[in-house]
């Protein structure tokens, strides 16, 4: 198996240190700890942004734009929140825009870009996205839009590369495609992804949700168009939160109310903004960046304290994944979905779905949920993917999510829980 290599002044990954800063990995159920497995689904949020939510309400609560206190409080916020995901995107922080969650901003980027598509024009999809980056694209075929799709390779649900470079030509528009799968964990190839879509003179989307959580970004380096995730999975509120290009933010028209400004950002978030979880949107980067100066002291910005954070995080989440993988291996009739060859480590992060002989998903899940063990069951809106390998119809899968704050224990646990419900 192989990790990222930290760099001198980095220390070994303090679980207990980062544990305590969840409050809720206090919770217990019928006298077990609760182990949190669900991360995908959303992760549990250090006190720092408990704080910053509830301080906000205390002392900033008011709209922007007014000559007073508060109001002025509120727009100061809003700038440092903008300004941590400038850092964690490695953009400027004209270029964030925050949203409800990444589906509504995903439709919003969608029908402003359909503002400028014809009939005939072509978008690029694959099955293995979240629906929230397909459905809304998908849409667009009531304009004549031709949608295509990018299929998977069962054998190890990652993207069928040779499919998509058939599929681009020269009238594909945008490839729209995830950073990694919500499903069964592949990461995907974006870079080679957005260069490709490039060379054929179109835009790509990346839908990053699930890979903020697991990894570094960089929108420079990547050269992509739009990348969104989702705060609430890493360790921070409900919201969504978009990089886009300059020019593509002040090129395409959004919808919006005639009153709401022209500057960027603000001509792409029309109406009253969440102001409270936008504060707890900066509050949960800065918890990652102060991970990060715990794991190295060196760290003196913030994007070297968060580049520091990942190093330290990506290596301990690996062992917990192939600690999972080789306990589940070892389990008759049980199918994991996606990538199972430690050699491989770099194309997957700690996500895997799986099937337990005929058992239907939803009571393996009760049955582990039960003892203390969160994990998700269904096609946790991967329904392509579900369908795509044939378990819609029978309950989906049961996916389990690792982040920095689960244990060995905690996998131990789940592994002897999967072992007792197998011999029921």
């Amino acid at each position: 198996m192989s990790t990222p290599v930290r760099n001198a002044a980095s220390t070994a990954f303090d679980s207990a240190w980062a544990r305590a800063q969840f409050p809720s990995l206090q919770t217990q159920v019928n006298g077990q700890p609760a182990a949190f497995l669900d991360g995908p689904a959303g992760t549990q949020v250090p006190t720092q942004v408990i704080h910053a939510i509830q301080n906000y309400l205390l002392t900033s609560n008011a709209n922007t734009g007014g000559a007073f206190l508060t109001s002025r409080r509120t727009e100061e916020i809003i700038s440092n929140a903008r300004a941590a995901m400038a850092n964690l995107f490695q953009c400027d922080r004209d270029e964030v825009v925050f949203g409800q969650n990444m589906t509504t901003i995903t439709f919003a980027i969608s029908r402003a870009i359909a503002r400028e598509l014809n009939p005939g024009d072509e978008i690029l999809l694959t099955i293995l996205d979240h629906d929230a980056n397909f459905s809304p694209w998908k849409a667009l075929e009531e304009k004549g839009i031709v949608i295509r799709t990018v299929d998977i390779r069962e054998e190890d649900c990652t993207l069928n590369l040779d499919d998509l470079k058939s599929k681009l030509n020269g009238k594909t528009r945008l490839v729209a495609v995830g950073y990694a799968s919500n499903s069964v964990g592949t990461i995907n190839p974006v870079a080679e992804i957005t260069k490709l879509a490039h060379a054929a003179g179109a835009m790509i989307y990346i839908d990053a949700v699930h890979y903020a959580p697991h990894g570094l970004m960089d929108v420079k380096a990547l050269d992509c168009d739009f990348l969104v995730c989702s705060p609430y999975k890493f360790f921070g509120p409900h919201m969504g939160a978009l990089y886009g290009k300059r020019r593509h933010l002040q090129h395409f028209r959004p919808y919006k109310v005639r009153p709401c400004a022209e500057q960027l950002p603000d001509r792409w978030e029309s109406g009253t903004q969440v102001h409270e979880l936008i504060a707890g949107i900066g509050a949960a980067v800065e918890y990652l960046a102060e991970l990060g100066r715990h794991c190295d002291v060196s760290a003196k910005t913030r994007r070297e304290a968060l580049a520091a954070a990942y190093r330290s995080t990506v290596a301990h989440e690996a062992g917990l994944i192939w600690r999972l993988i080789d306990g589940l291996k070892a389990i008759a009739g049980c199918r994991i979905y996606g990538i199972t060859d430690p050699q491989r480590s770099a194309e997957r992060c700690s996500t895997l779905s799986l099937r337990l002989g005929n058992h239907h998903p939803t009571a393996i899940a009760k049955f582990l949920g039960d003892r203390g063990i969160f994990t998700w069951d269904g096609n946790y809106y991967a329904l392509n993917l579900s369908e795509r390998l044939g378990v819609e119809s029978d309950g989906g899968m049961l996916r389990i999510g690792l982040v920095h704050y689960n244990t060995a224990d905690e996998v131990d646990r789940l592994l002897a829980g999967l072992r007792e419900f197998a011999k029921l």
